[in-house]
């Protein structure tokens, strides 16, 4: 495990897929019914092994890389509008929401300036959020559409920390993958990993791995300040 220095931590940045809202599933099902029409398969070990915390740009990028498929930006386009459509679909089907989330975020909201910084659209964030009425505690949202490069790149950490106004060190991000981690990380976050999609052993550079949001209260986030 990487070493932050401690600083007292004012703010929280949550990642949403897989943290906030339980829809990992439904991306993953998006992507695999775009792909199957033409061909290609993404078995689910592979999405959450390899391509967990990308944006959609990023893997289906990635996904041509590592399978030879030589996309250009229009073919990249085209997959991502398609999935983008299909996961709206899907994503009216129900409740997303982790059900501890609403509760983690009410007591964390009491003590820290909390932000979201996501690989997912704006609109699907907003959304969510809308409907489960918690938008309000997010001032700032950092979405795949507002940066210019996807996690492990820190720029969404970032981006987020300059929203909120406070120093990156004085952050703590919860991730859910190991793009996600290495992302707070590099950006001089301190971290809190959830096993929530990725076992254990992915997450062994977070400062602190818990199994769900249930876990986390304001004197959770203290004690990483002081640690």
């Amino acid at each position: 495990m990487s070493v932050v220095p401690a600083t007292r931590i004012t703010a929280v940045v949550f990642d949403f897929d897989g943290v906030i809202a339980d829809t990992e599933g439904l991306h993953l099902r998006a992507f695999q019914d775009v792909f199957e029409r033409r061909g290609w398969q993404l078995d689910e070990r592979a999405y959450f092994d390899r391509y967990l915390g990308y944006d959609d740009t990023g893997l289906v990028v990635a996904f041509g890389q590592e399978h030879a498929l030589g996309f250009d930006e229009a073919a990249v386009e085209t997959l991502v509008d398609e999935k983008t459509r299909l996961f709206a679909r899907y994503l009216d089907a129900g409740e997303v929401l982790f059900p501890t989330a609403p509760a983690c975020i009410d007591r964390l909201a009491a003590a820290y300036a909390l932000g979201i910084a996501s690989g997912a659209l704006k609109i699907e964030i907003t959304s969510i959020l809308d409907a489960a009425r918690l938008r309000h505690h997010f001032p700032v949202i950092v979405a795949a559409d507002d940066v210019s490069a996807c996690k492990p790149d820190p720029e969404p950490y970032l981006k987020a920390a300059a929203g909120l106004g406070v120093d990156p060190a004085q952050c703590l991000a919860i991730e859910d993958s190991p793009a996600g981690l290495a992302a707070a990380r590099t950006a001089g976050m301190r971290t809190i990993g959830l096993t929530t999609t990725s076992p254990r052993h992915l997450l062994t550079d977070a400062d602190l791995i818990l199994d769900g949001l249930h876990q986390i209260s304001a004197e959770t986030v203290a004690r990483l300040g002081r640690d």
